[in-house]
């Protein structure tokens, strides 16, 4: 009976990534993620379980590794900072791999089978969280006087989340960092300015 190959179950949940991150979930097949991680397929089940079970992996350590800035982000000083580390740091991440362009969430949710409903809606309910996370951010910028009376924070938290994930999806079809960049920055143009202007407007 031949000896089981030994594998790095890190660095095998690592290549997975890049193919979920590349295919979306639904387009990511297991002749994919065998021939990205080196590993056969009973192999994986073994140590993964099923697809969707190492596609929820490869989703947490997309979170850890690649979305530290949203953390970052909700503890700069100002909601126009707060607004302006995302989208910056959306367009360096979405183009910083010429294989694996746009956002894994993004790339996961936008098609998809009745089979795949389960992560979908997991993919849903992690934009609906960091969504959350910004209108409280923002929140507490109002009651701070940086947003005037007439900021709706969960208007602004919806709005730099569509300009995000509007950035992955042109991403994801070749345009610039450049230009993703000036995409940010129109958006952040029109920025709600509270009680003191000088300290909203600040970069």
């Amino acid at each position: 009976m031949g000896r089981r190959r030994e594998f790095d179950p890190e660095k095998a949940l690592d290549a997975a990534l890049c193919v979920f991150w590349r295919k979306g979930y639904e387009g990511a097949s297991y002749a994919d993620l065998t021939e990205a991680t080196g590993v056969e397929r009973p192999a994986l089940y073994s140590a993964f379980g099923n697809k969707e079970t190492l596609f929820r992996r490869a989703l947490a350590r997309y979170y850890e590794r690649y979305m530290d800035f949203i953390p970052e982000a909700l503890r700069l000083p100002t909601s126009r900072q707060v607004a302006e580390h995302i989208l910056y740091c959306s367009a360096d991440l979405q183009t910083r791999y010429p294989d694996r362009r746009g956002c894994l969430n993004i790339n996961g949710a936008l098609a998809g089978s009745d089979n795949s409903s389960s992560v979908r809606q997991t993919l849903i309910d992690v934009r609906a969280e960091g969504e959350t996370q910004l209108r409280e951010r923002f929140e507490q910028s109002k009651a701070e006087g940086d947003l005037p009376d007439t900021a709706d924070p969960a208007v602004l938290a919806a709005f730099v989340m569509a300009v995000g994930h509007g950035m992955a999806v042109q991403a994801k079809a070749g345009f610039s960092h450049d230009m993703l960049k000036a995409v940010a920055e129109h958006a952040l143009s029109v920025w709600p300015v509270g009680n003191d202007a000088s300290t909203a407007r600040s970069n």
